[in-house]
């Protein structure tokens, strides 16, 4: 409110600040209201104590208590169990971690296990550890759509019941598949009172309006029919799904690292939101759906304008794999810290190679966008290895695969043998799918070179990264979290999510018409006590 009129009487523990320093110090005090009053000297701020009407200084603005947790859905922090409104997504082949897993949902924040992408034997290691390391505490899986490898679905999601896994996070779905529906159905169960609990959560990550309309739905007819069929839900389960959508959750993401459609977040969030009043308007759920925002959220100006276009949750992604828990190697986290925000890039995706999908990546410091490029392009205009010129192929063996083609094939046929048959059965009449699976190969082979921190292979490192994180190396320039050393989960998301409450009270005070200092209105991280993280829980 803005009140220049009324004289403040102000009795509190701290007298109004006029110098930068101390007005930061005062908005920083999330906790306590603040007190923007006219002195002598200038503007100035209090906080705490108590403000009354009468003889003193003439009282500008006021901004009520607002710590990082009254941020966002109430709503999300009680379904899953959090202190604040804030999930680190899965980044696959477990760049997020189980180690970056444990250590947000010790510090009372979800984090998702990047579990796409990983043999099941990996995955259910993983489990079994958040079983002994966090009993009790929240964490999410990953399940990451796979069209061409069907299988690799299927026996993720048998793996997830097999392990009582509660919350899924889906993602890089175009449609519904046989095998979310089934997690999410077979989560149902009706209370005595008659009410429809959902013990499987589901967080649907989508970046299209008709994509997120699919999650926002109650389960098709026909692939709940189907799943009835083969005895892999009850009957009572297929009645209760026509009560409840798909998804608890939908996280809107933008322009992120990984798959994207690189939509701004600001036009795609809006328009979600809108659809999501439409169905719940039509449908009528007993608990409405919860719509986050992810992609871009590098910074906690970007954090607290997600929550301003009506997030109720936000999700971070390349931020945190530049930190010391996530499954990427000091190399690759070394190229993260010196990206800006311009140095990503889109190429061709390797789990959807052949449908032509992409994924941004960084380019600073690999050359494998244009490599990945190249492969594709090759592929759109030949019909198989063979068919390839003796120059091409030359290229090919000695400056991207660095071996033999017909080597590479040798490996494809060995990994397809383990992992998943059908591949080799569907490539052996098919001289155009053996050479997607060769060129799968090396794509697939340089997210591993960089996971492991292959000296030999930089130039060709896979690293999934949008803008987020050159705006967060921006942001933390001249901190303690410019070395990729001292970036942890658990702080990034603190200061995040502080950083955010901080520029939220910033934005009140400037409606009502107040300036301060450029010094006094940026928020920068600073070295935390292991109370101050306590506090998070």
């Amino acid at each position: 409110m803005q009140t220049q009129s009324t004289p403040l009487r102000w009795s509190g523990e701290v007298g109004p600040h006029t110098d930068p320093s101390g007005i930061h110090q005062v908005l920083d005090d999330l906790e306590r209201p603040c007190f923007v009053v006219r002195t002598p000297s200038g503007v100035g701020a209090a906080a705490g104590g108590r403000a009354t009407a009468g003889e003193g200084l003439p009282l500008l603005a006021a901004a009520g208590p607002l710590p990082p947790h009254s941020l966002g859905s109430p709503a999300f922090r009680a379904a899953h169990g959090v202190r604040q409104a804030y999930m680190a997504g899965a980044m696959a082949g477990g760049i997020a971690s189980p180690g970056l897993v444990v250590a947000l949902a010790r510090a009372g924040f979800l984090a998702s296990y990047g579990a796409a992408g990983l043999l099941p034997e990996t995955i259910g290691k993983a489990l079994t550890r958040f079983a002994q390391e966090i009993p009790g505490l929240p964490f999410a899986v990953n399940l990451i759509h796979s069209p061409s490898e069907e299988r690799l679905e299927r026996e993720a999601v048998e793996l997830f019941l097999r392990h009582g896994v509660r919350c899924v996070e889906a993602s890089a779905f175009m449609n519904l598949s046989a095998h979310v529906v089934r997690y999410r159905l077979t989560g149902l169960r009706r209370e005595p009172s008659g009410a429809v609990v959902t013990d499987h959560r589901l967080i649907a990550k989508v970046s299209r309006p008709e994509t997120a309309e699919r999650f926002m739905r109650p389960a098709p007819a026909a692939l709940v029919s189907a799943l009835l069929d083969q005895g892999l839900i009850t009957a009572e389960q297929a009645e209760l799904g026509k009560h409840v959508p798909m998804a608890d959750d939908i996280t809107v993401e933008g322009d992120s690292g990984g798959h994207t459609d690189r939509r701004p977040l600001t036009a795609l969030l809006p328009v979600i939101l809108r659809l999501r009043d439409t169905v719940q308007h039509e449908h009528r759920y007993p608990v409405p759906i919860r719509v986050g925002a992810a992609g871009g959220l590098g910074c906690p100006s970007s954090v607290a304008a997600a929550f301003a276009l009506g997030a109720a949750y936000v999700v971070t992604g390349s931020v945190n794999q530049s930190c010391v828990e996530s499954g990427a190697s000091k190399a690759t986290k070394a190229l993260l810290a010196d990206a800006g925000i311009a140095d990503c890039e889109m190429a061709p995706a390797a789990d959807m190679f052949e449908m032509g999908v992409e994924l941004q990546v960084l380019k600073k410091g690999t050359l494998f966008p244009m490599r990945a490029r190249r492969l594709y392009e090759l592929y759109q205009a030949y019909d198989g290895l063979e068919a390839l010129p003796a120059a091409e192929r030359a290229r090919l063996e000695t400056q991207i695969m660095r071996r033999p083609l017909e080597d590479v094939w040798q490996e494809c046929v060995g990994y397809f043998r383990r992992r998943d048959p059908e591949q080799l059965a569907r490539a052996a009449d098919s001289p155009k799918r053996r050479m997607a699976l060769v060129f799968r190969w090396y794509l697939g082979m340089a997210s591993r070179w960089s996971t492991v921190g292959d000296p030999d292979r930089v130039l060709d490192y896979q690293v999934w990264c949008g803008p987020a994180m050159g705006a967060f190396n921006d942001w933390v320039t001249a901190s303690y979290l410019k070395a990729p050393g001292n970036r942890r989960v658990a702080e990034v998301a603190h200061h995040l999510m502080r950083g955010a409450a901080f520029h939220t009270r910033l934005a009140q005070l400037r409606v009502a018409g107040v300036r301060f200092p450029a010094s006094a209105a940026d928020y920068r991280p600073v070295p935390l006590e292991a109370p101050a993280l306590e506090g998070a829980r």
